[in-house]
């Protein structure tokens, strides 16, 4: 029994050391980081729900394009900018719940609970998010006709239509 849960703490840890970017020597503070600046990495976070927001301000930008009334575009701004404000404050919230778990980790024998907390309040800052995000998709697009719908897939990147997180990556292993 004993040697179960020592083994599931191990791969607990291992599990987080993994899963949480964190330097080598992180402890060494004064020393200076290079390439591990704030927007390191930024392109490989953008999920579909950011893009999703990115998507509802082409479609603001384009509305001639897409054929969007002016009363269509007046119903979409203020969705729009308030999942940009939602978006806003989840970067800033997850940041500072990854901030606290470094804190906790900073020890050496850190408190496994602690941190198994902590990387459950991330997880729910996540899946609040995320479903804010499917909130406003859902309201944006109940004010486009099929047509419009139509149009904005088609001018939808593909990059977003296929999910990919990085297509400049598949680019380059094609060559």
């Amino acid at each position: 029994m004993r040697k179960y849960s020592i083994s599931i703490i191990v791969a607990a840890i291992a599990l987080m050391a993994f899963s949480f970017p964190v330097p080598a020597f992180s402890e060494m503070k004064d020393m200076p980081m290079k390439g591990h600046g704030d927007g390191h990495g930024k392109t490989m976070e953008m999920g579909p729900m950011e893009k999703m927001g990115d998507m509802m301000g082409m479609c603001i930008k384009h509305a001639d394009m897409m054929g969007l009334s002016d009363d269509q575009v007046m119903k979409m701004k203020p969705v729009h900018t308030e999942m940009q404000k939602k978006q806003a404050r989840f970067k800033a919230d997850k940041k500072i719940a990854e901030i606290e778990l470094m804190e906790i980790m900073e020890v050496k024998d850190f408190d496994l609970e602690k941190a198994s907390a902590a990387v459950k309040n991330i997880a729910d800052i996540k899946t609040a998010h995320h479903l804010e995000m499917l909130k406003g998709m859902k309201e944006m697009r109940t004010n486009l006709t099929d047509e419009q719908y139509k149009k904005m897939k088609k001018m939808m990147p593909m990059s977003m239509k296929m999910g990919e997180k990085k297509p400049a990556k598949k680019m380059m292993m094609k060559k």
